[in-house]
């Protein structure tokens, strides 16, 4: 199936992809900060450069996108029909980058989590929202105790 945009729109809608402060991105932080948590977004320090980071909490956020980090099971992670051979490693490195990020963070001692783009739709938004702070608050395992 060819592509239904020249060479040179395509390349003009790629380059309008935002890498950072995205919407959905912005959705959360504006939803984090009326809960009274405060944050540093994008912080260079830390593997991968999460979007979200909580000190406090000890706690990394990443607000993936389904396309891009090809979140299995949903239904807007879709395998382009034109120009596999571009697509499929691109993605596949794309998720190999998260699970090296999502392993040297928890080596570090932080608590990470994801939260996919399909999650903050209308209808599930306040849902993942109240999920979400269970999961800031919860005590991840270099926290807990052994007594």
């Amino acid at each position: 199936m060819a592509d239904n945009h020249t060479p040179e729109a395509r390349s003009f809608n790629m380059s309008r992809i935002r890498s950072r402060d995205t919407a959905p991105e912005e959705a959360v932080r504006k939803y984090l900060f009326s809960m009274g948590f405060r944050y540093r977004k994008n912080d260079r320090r830390y593997p991968g450069k999460p979007d979200i980071v909580l000190p406090k909490y000890k706690t990394v956020i990443f607000i993936n996108g389904c396309f891009w980090h090809m979140h299995e099971g949903c239904r807007y992670a879709v395998l382009p029909k034109s120009n596999t051979e571009f697509w499929t490693p691109k993605l596949r490195k794309n998720r190999e980058r998260d699970a090296r990020n999502t392993s040297m963070l928890k080596a570090m001692g932080w608590k990470v989590i994801t939260v996919w783009e399909c999650e903050l739709r209308k209808k599930v938004f306040n849902d993942r929202m109240d999920k979400l702070l269970l999961e800031i608050k919860s005590k991840c395992p270099s926290q807990i105790d052994t007594d």
